[in-house]
């Protein structure tokens, strides 16, 4: 199980109500509620930013069983498709330009 930490806060009792009413509804225990509700904020708010600059959609098809798979590992590590494919592309973007920085350096 993925490290943890406990999180308390002063709520008002009308908003308190609200969230457990919610979180029993969903079938989720209070802390998959809350990592629930507090990673779709976060999400949320990264989608504005993203969606007041130009963006373009990137889509393809994989076999039926990877994409199983796929989403296996997303719910384990609870991960959105969005986050994973964005962090896949920066990384191998910082990759190609990490030797090409260091080759600079080196003519210097």
């Amino acid at each position: 199980m993925a490290d943890t930490k406990n999180l308390c806060a002063q709520i008002p009792v009308d908003l308190h109500r609200q969230v457990r009413e919610h979180q029993e509804e969903s079938g989720k225990s209070l802390g998959e509620y809350m990592t629930w509700l507090i990673t779709t904020f976060y999400q949320t708010e990264e989608d504005k930013q993203m969606s007041s600059t130009e963006t373009r959609t990137v889509a393809f098809q994989v076999p039926a069983d990877l994409f199983e798979q796929f989403k296996a590992y997303l719910d384990r590590h609870h991960i959105k498709q969005k986050t994973f494919f964005l962090d896949c592309i920066q990384r191998a973007l910082a990759d190609e330009a990490a030797p090409q920085a260091s080759e600079l350096a080196e003519g210097e």
